[in-house]
């Protein structure tokens, strides 16, 4: 592809810390092209790659990838469906929190000091992180198999548990938003505060989306039947 515009809001002439402040996960992915975004976010991505020696027609590429994300419409076929959702929801999930992790836990450590400073946030995204590994696991390896098949009376213990679980995934949910006061920004914050609490909205709209398709969309077709 080439490096045009991809998005009204990106171009190879924006700000990198423009980008970091509103798309989740850019800060990832110049991460990995070794640019930075806290102190040194004011070149653009054109210029910020051609200084860090990084391809720029793959950076854009990821960007264009990132914003694709956003869009959030789920298929109404119930195999599609499922497949969706662990393309849009199981992957993205893990592929973030492999990041939002390390970025909260580094704002604690820089800005422990701050009144307003997320300290437990480390802690309650690992214990948030172990949950829905283990809650997504069982889908993938006893739920959704048995969706496959056409499903049979005893699906609905497998669904009760994950609907239980999913009250669990919530309530640990609310106990990170607690501890970022519901994700609300310092005056002054950094741009690696900007960038985990943008991360961290993303994450929660689609957490909360994934348990709405399942509990709303997919799960009562099969207790149905």
């Amino acid at each position: 592809m080439t490096t045009e515009t991809l998005h009204p809001a990106i171009t190879p002439a924006s700000r990198v810390g423009d980008i970091t402040d509103s798309l989740p996960g850019a800060t990832e992915v110049f991460r990995r092209a070794g640019i930075g975004f806290c102190c040194g976010g004011g070149e653009t991505i054109a210029d910020a790659a051609a200084h860090n020696g990084a391809d720029l027609a793959a950076l854009m590429t990821e960007l264009e990838t990132l914003l694709a994300r956003q869009a959030n419409t789920a298929p109404d076929e119930t195999m599609a469906l499922i497949d969706h959702i662990l393309a849009r929801f199981h992957d993205v999930h893990r592929e973030e929190l492999e990041w939002l992790i390390p970025l909260a836990q580094k704002v604690e450590t820089v800005h422990g000091d701050h009144e307003e400073a997320p300290l437990g946030l480390t802690e309650a995204l690992i214990a948030l992180a172990d949950d829905l590994d283990s809650h997504m696991m069982k889908e993938e390896e006893i739920l959704f198999p048995m969706m496959r098949t056409g499903g049979n009376p005893m699906i609905r213990h497998p669904i009760n548990g994950m609907r239980h679980e999913h009250d669990e995934a919530d309530r640990l949910l609310r106990a990170v938003l607690k501890v970022t006061r519901d994700l609300a920004l310092p005056e002054g914050a950094c741009r690696s505060w900007t960038a985990l609490y943008t991360g961290l909205a993303k994450f929660r709209d689609d957490l909360m989306e994934h348990m709405r398709l399942e509990n709303d969309v997919l799960f009562p077709r099969y207790e149905a039947a």
